[in-house]
């Protein structure tokens, strides 16, 4: 397995369409083996994902990257694990361990066919996701586009129900503004505000996660799907694609011969509240 990370200075860099560098990793058994820097060559965007085509990459870790860039990818057989950060090697090692964590939930790739994997996650860790989640270059303007962030954010449903606190875990989330890594609303409101300002913001489903579609809602037979026999309604696994790529699902009904899977992203249809607090720019 050839593993690709975005790279800079022995860190995730976290702007794909930027990078300057990739460090390539071969990989056996779950174990590093090699590696070697790459240059980018200048490419950018879709030009990148030929570059890593041709360099025999079955899997690239980043930071934050857009709509266009993932179906680039999509379409050149590579997977995908996006929203990484800290140091590159670490991130391989978690990758291969199947700890890697990837848009608030981990990547779990080591199953074969259909089988599933269990899948923890916090609400919008980083607020980015697989449906909704990604943007990059649309229409957001302001003075801390580029520039990475550091906030404090608490986030609610409209009744009031708490889904997500930095302040709860002590630690400022850190992000690239307007790189893609974010919802395109939070992204939105803090290009504009000034370090120490305080705003509230209120999401509909176009700024955040998108509408669920019926169209990811799909029914397997049990017996199709031996691994599917101790899954609970409500419970977050991951499947594999016929091609082998994971991806997040939700156990929507299940009965003694059939069990339904929605593999919208959790937050899809939602309306969003967030107090946010901008600590630094850096």
């Amino acid at each position: 397995m050839r593993i690709a990370v975005t790279y800079d200075n022995g860190e995730i860099f976290q702007h794909f369409g930027h990078t300057e560098t990739f460090k390539v990793y071969e990989a056996e058994d779950g174990k590093i083996v090699s590696s070697e820097i790459v240059g980018s060559n200048g490419n950018g965007h879709g030009a990148l994902a030929g570059l890593l085509k041709n360099n025999a990459i079955d899997v690239l870790i980043c930071g934050g990257i857009g709509g266009g860039a993932q179906a680039a990818l999509e379409q050149a057989g590579i997977e995908l694990c996006a929203g990484a950060s800290g140091n590159a090697d670490e991130a391989v090692e978690a990758y291969l361990r199947g700890e890697l964590v990837n848009t608030g939930a981990n990547c779990n790739h080591h199953g074969e066919g259909h089988s599933c994997g269990d899948h923890e996650e916090g609400h919008c860790g980083n607020h980015s996701g697989d449906c909704g989640g990604c943007h990059e270059d649309d229409g957001i303007s302001g003075p801390n586009v580029g520039k990475t962030c550091r906030t404090h954010y608490r986030g609610t449903f409209n009744d009031g129900t708490q889904f997500d606190s930095s302040y709860d875990r002590g630690e400022p989330l850190e992000f690239v503004c307007g790189a893609g890594m974010m919802i395109k609303g939070f992204d939105k409101a803090v290009a504009n505000m000034k370090v120490g300002e305080k705003v509230n913001v209120h999401l509909m489903p176009d700024e955040a996660y998108g509408e669920s579609d019926p169209r990811a809602i799909f029914r397997v037979e049990i017996a199709q799907m031996p691994s599917s026999e101790g899954l609970n309604v409500g419970q977050r696994v991951y499947l594999q694609s016929p091609d082998g790529r994971p991806f997040p699902v939700t156990v929507a009904e299940k009965t003694e011969t059939m069990i339904t899977f929605d593999a919208n992203h959790e937050m899809a249809g939602k309306e969003l509240n967030f107090l946010i607090e901008l600590v630094e720019v850096i």
